[in-house]
C-alpha cells in the first residue's frame, strides 16, 4: 500500500499516519469542514496535507501543507443547482479522477478524506487508499427523509401548490439522472454501478462521516462504517470590522448572511424586511454583492467572524445551509432560512421539525415575508428554548476527537477497492498498529 514506509529509523516508533484532505471548492463549506478537522489532528500522530481549488484560500489563514486541485467554477455549480440539472458531466468527472490519481500518487496517503469530491469514490479505490467522506446526515440512505420541493423552474412557472405533486412523481427519476455521470465513469474504470439513488452516490466511501447530530437528523439501521461527528464550526480568518465595538446593544441583534451558496441578490431584500423592526442588523455579504442603500439599523462587511456574530444575536438569517445554521444553534439562537436548493431545504426541514427555526422560500420571498417570519421568531420563547436545547446537544459532541478516534481504528483496504462491508474480521486491524510494524 502506498505511504507505509517508516518515517523514522527507530523501528519501535510507529510512523505518523499520512492523511490527505480533499475539498470540492464549489462552496466554502466543502473546504472549511476538512480544514477544521485537518488542523485538529495531533501532528505527533498524523502527517496532514490538504488539497483543493485556491479560490477561498484568502479566507482560510495559514494552511497545512497544501496542493492545488481544480474544481468546476462555483457559478456553474450554483447554476446547475438552480435548474435541478446534474452537477457534473462525464468529461468533468473523468478529469477529476485523473487529477485525483496524480495527487494520491504524489502524497501517498494512508487515508484520504473528501468533502463532496465525488470522484474519490473511484480514484481512492483505484489507488488502494482508504477513503472517508464528509457529508450531512440528511443525504444518508439511512435517513427517513421526505424531499421538499426546492426552487426549481417548474415551481416558479406553476407555483408550489401545482408543481409539488409533479415533483413527488419526478423526483426519483431526477435523482437517477444525477447518478448517471458518476456511474458511467465507474464503468470506464471497471467499478460497479452505485445504482440510481443519489444518496448512495453522495455517501459511497469506506467510512461516512456526518457533520450532524442524530437528535436533529436521525437515521435508522446505520452501518458501523457510518458515524455522526457533530457540527464542524468555522469562521473566516478576517479581522473584525471597525464598527464591531460600536454596535448598540439596546436592541436585539440579527445576524444576516447568505453565504457562498445562497441567493446573493436577495440580501438587500432581507435587509429591507428587517429595516422597520426594532433590531440591529449585522450583515455579511461574502463579497458577492454591494449594498447601495443600507438601512439605518444595519452594519455590513464582506465577512464577519460568524461564530461571534451568532453568539451576539437573538436571530440568525441565512441561506438555510448547515454551516451557518449550526453556528446559530451552537449559540442557542433560532434560525430563519431563506432556502433555494435541495440541500438547504433538507437542512431547514430538520431545524423546523426541531422547533428551532423557520423556512421561507427564496423563490417567492418578499420583504414582508422576511419581516413577518423574523418578528415571529424573535417573539417565540419556544424557538429560543428549542435552539438552546440543541446548543446543549451540540456542546456534548467533539467532532475533532471523534474523527481522530475513527482514524485510529481505520481498517486496511487492499488495493482493488474492496468495500468496508466486505472486509472480514482479519482485515479490521487498526491502521496505527499496522504502521507501527511497517
Amino acid at each position: 500500500m502506498p505511504g507505509t514506509s517508516p518515517a523514522t529509523t527507530d523501528a519501535a516508533t510507529p510512523r505518523r499516519v499520512r492523511v490527505l484532505f480533499v475539498g470540492e471548492a464549489v462552496t466554502l463549506a466543502h473546504v472549511t469542514r476538512p480544514l477544521v478537522l485537518a488542523r485538529a489532528l495531533d501532528p505527533r500522530t498524523f502527517e496532514v496535507s490538504v488539497a483543493w481549488d485556491a479560490r477561498y484560500n484568502a479566507l482560510l489563514g495559514t494552511l497545512p501543507p497544501y496542493r492545488e486541485i481544480d474544481s468546476i467554477p462555483s457559478a456553474r455549480f450554483l447554476a446547475s443547482l438552480a435548474k435541478g440539472a446534474p452537477l457534473y458531466d462525464v468529461d468533468t468527472l473523468l478529469g477529476y479522477v485523473t487529477a485525483d490519481l496524480r495527487l494520491l500518487d504524489e502524497v501517498k496517503p494512508d487515508v484520504v478524506v473528501g468533502d463532496f469530491r465525488l470522484s474519490l469514490s473511484i480514484s481512492a479505490r483505484l489507488a488502494g487508499v482508504r477513503y472517508l467522506t464528509l457529508t450531512n446526515a440528511y443525504w444518508s440512505p439511512y435517513a427517513r427523509q421526505r424531499f421538499p420541493m426546492p426552487d426549481l423552474p417548474i415551481a416558479r412557472r406553476l407555483g408550489v401548490t401545482l408543481a409539488h405533486p409533479l415533483f413527488r412523481v419526478a423526483r426519483p427519476f431526477a435523482f437517477a439522472l444525477h447518478t448517471r455521470p458518476l456511474n458511467a465513469v465507474r464503468r470506464v474504470h471497471g467499478l460497479p454501478s452505485l445504482g440510481y439513488d443519489l444518496r448512495r452516490v453522495y455517501t459511497d466511501a469506506d467510512e461516512v462521516l456526518y457533520a450532524d447530530v442524530p437528535e436533529l437528523v436521525p437515521t435508522f439501521d446505520l452501518p458501523a462504517t457510518h458515524h455522526y461527528l457533530g457540527p464542524i464550526l468555522w469562521s473566516p480568518a478576517v479581522p473584525r470590522p471597525t464598527w464591531w465595538e460600536r454596535v448598540p446593544e439596546d436592541r436585539p441583534i440579527v445576524y444576516v448572511t447568505l453565504g457562498s451558496s445562497g441567493r446573493a441578490d436577495l440580501l438587500s431584500l432581507v435587509l429591507r424586511g428587517l429595516a422597520d423592526l426594532p433590531v440591529t442588523v449585522l450583515a455579511a455579504t461574502a463579497g458577492r454583492t454591494s449594498l447601495a442603500d443600507m438601512p439605518a439599523n444595519a452594519f455590513a462587511a464582506d465577512f464577519l467572524p460568524g461564530e461571534e456574530a451568532a453568539a451576539r444575536a437573538k436571530l440568525v438569517v441565512c441561506n438555510g445551509g448547515s454551516p451557518t445554521t449550526q453556528q446559530a444553534l451552537s449559540a442557542g439562537v433560532p434560525v430563519l432560512g431563506v432556502a433555494s436548493n435541495m440541500d438547504q431545504y433538507l437542512n431547514m426541514e430538520a431545524v423546523r421539525r426541531a422547533g428551532a427555526g423557520e423556512l421561507v422560500r427564496a423563490g417567492s420571498v418578499s420583504s414582508a415575508t422576511i419581516r413577518q417570519a423574523a418578528s415571529k421568531l424573535l417573539a417565540s420563547a419556544d424557538a429560543a428554548t428549542a435552539a438552546k436545547t440543541l446548543a446543549g446537544v451540540f456542546a456534548r459532541r467533539r467532532p475533532e476527537r471523534t474523527f481522530a478516534s475513527i482514524l485510529r481504528g481505520t481498517p486496511f483496504v487492499p488495493k482493488g477497492g474492496v468495500h468496508s462491508e466486505c472486509l472480514d474480521g482479519s482485515a479490521q486491524e487498526p491502521l496505527l498498529q499496522r504502521l507501527g510494524r511497517s
